[in-house]
């Protein structure tokens, strides 16, 4: 299971029974369980509040769109990585967060923590280089034009029923 090498020192971790844990990866030489460690990513459902359409982006030359995202900065609140992300990409300020969920993304060792994100100004919409397009869609346009089986597809969806 452990697979991997101590952060700390570099040796082979080896696993280890730890009560009320299970199976935690062990460092023998520094004596220290080390919990396996992953990124964290915040996404977004933007929404213009005065037209309740939702934003969706493409980026990195991708023919599909997405919702926008970033990894949370260490030491940075979830709420303040949405607001920033939201700044840098988009230009736009957000006025107010709901929490939806979470999901863990084995490709990227990331947990994903998605948020709903109102703005109150669309014509702030200026996006930087790491956005190629994006448009405003409805709830059931922006539902068939996400990438299907992301998981961007699969929080917007769940925003979305939970909505109706």
């Amino acid at each position: 299971m452990s697979g991997g090498y101590c952060q700390e020192c570099g040796t082979e971790l080896i696993d280890k029974y730890l009560e009320n844990e299970g199976i935690i990866p062990f460092c023998p030489k520094c004596g220290q369980y080390r919990f396996p460690m992953y990124n964290v990513a915040v996404s977004m459902i933007v929404i213009d509040r005065k037209t309740g359409r939702i934003l969706l982006i493409r980026q990195y030359g991708r023919p599909s769109f997405i919702l926008v995202a970033g990894y949370v900065n260490r030491t940075e609140p979830l709420e303040d990585a949405v607001v920033r992300e939201i700044r840098e990409e988009t230009g736009m300020t957000v006025s107010e967060i709901r929490f939806n969920r979470t999901r863990f993304f084995e490709p990227s060792n990331t947990l994903m923590c998605n948020f709903t994100a109102f703005v109150d100004d669309a014509s702030e919409l200026h996006t930087n280089e790491e956005i190629d397009s994006c448009g405003w869609f409805t709830g059931d346009e922006a539902r068939k034009s996400i990438k299907q089986g992301s998981l961007a597809s699969y929080f917007l969806n769940a925003y979305l029923d939970e909505a109706r």
